[in-house]
């Protein structure tokens, strides 16, 4: 037996939080019956539907994408867009992927998938602070001591930024732009280009190369490849590292 929430996360059709609207909002029902209460445990003879489609549970699946800019991390998109898993492989569809976090539209690079919320949970939630390494491509010539100062935290949207690690990758001093690297344990909203805003930098590209021990490798933009068992047991390990050690 187990939580009803935790049960529809595991076939794939929400994270446990979207779960948890989706019962409240009076989507669920277990045999036939409607459910809007948390706590609620089921076992596999239990028939559960969502929004009146029955649902079981899947083969978790993890892969990750190099994903193109100009592209949504979403599932669907209510404008017709293109997102990241409306150009997967047809293969792929039938797995019920969604994305482990976001990229911005405009972001290329590391995207992780998987129909797994318990997983995606454990490696974006509040606590994880597994590290996100991006290369940055900005407009003016950054100095060490601009460096620094991202390092340290910086004030953005009310509230200060963790400590993370900075470094130049190469200075272009012809068209007047720098090429930063800088290694993440949070992922707000745009931050990046809100960290670089506030020291007067604007962003020109963003390329995210790197999440947890999982990096692009090979992978042509827009292409997929499945992760290996060690490397999705090796991201459990990392994100369970930084919730112990932020305790």
């Amino acid at each position: 037996m187990e939580r009803l929430q935790k049960y529809i996360a595991r076939c794939g059709i929400a994270s446990r939080r979207k779960a948890e609207q989706l019962i409240l909002e009076g989507r669920v029902k277990v045999n036939g019956k409607v459910v809007t209460e948390m706590g609620i445990k089921v076992s596999e003879n239990d028939i559960v539907t969502v929004d009146d489609v029955q649902i079981e549970a899947l083969e978790k699946k993890y892969f990750v994408m190099n994903k193109p800019r100009y592209l949504i991390t979403s599932t669907t998109d209510d404008k017709g867009r293109d997102t990241v898993i409306s150009i997967l492989p047809k293969s792929y569809q039938e797995y019920r992927l969604f994305p482990v976090g976001r990229l911005d539209y405009d972001t290329k690079g590391v995207l992780l998938l998987t129909n797994d919320g318990e997983f995606m949970n454990l490696l974006v939630g509040p606590q994880s602070q597994i590290e996100k390494e991006y290369l940055v491509r900005v407009k003016g010539i950054v100095t060490k001591q601009a460096l620094k100062k991202l390092a340290s935290g910086v004030k953005i949207d009310n509230y200060v930024t963790r400590k993370c690690k900075t470094y130049l990758e190469s200075i272009d001093r012809k068209n007047d732009s720098s090429l930063v690297g800088i290694i993440l344990q949070e992922g707000k909203y745009h931050q990046i280009k809100k960290m670089f805003s506030a020291l007067g930098y604007e962003v020109k590209r963003l390329t995210r190369i790197r999440f947890g021990n999982i990096t692009i490798d090979t992978l042509k933009e827009g292409e997929v490849r499945e992760l290996k068992i060690h490397e999705v047991k090796t991201l459990r390990v990392l994100a369970m590292k930084g919730q112990t050690e932020k305790k």
